[in-house]
């Protein structure tokens, strides 16, 4: 997978050490709290938030915090409220 980033980043002229990491936890909590296939469009819009606000890696960082933070509070509202309806 790090070749294929690296490969992403000289097609699209990015030069940013981004944490891999982070953000595969970031879409797996959307796609499994929120839905499939909000995972890939939660990811371009913390990078679109990450470059308004500046880029790099730091402004990816804190994007990527505040969607985690977001999803886990949406997954667990939604839940409560799913339940409720089946009751």
């Amino acid at each position: 997978m790090r070749r294929w980033i690296a490969a992403v980043q000289d097609e699209l002229g990015v030069d940013l050490d981004v944490d891999v990491t982070g953000l595969l936890d970031m879409t797996r909590i959307v796609a499994h709290g929120v839905s499939r296939p909000a995972a890939p469009l939660t990811a371009f819009l913390v990078g679109y938030a990450a470059a308004r606000a500046g880029g790099g890696e730091a402004a990816v960082a804190e994007a990527n915090r505040g969607t985690i933070a977001l999803a886990e509070r949406w997954t667990t509202e939604h839940a409560t409220e799913d339940a409720g309806t089946a009751a």
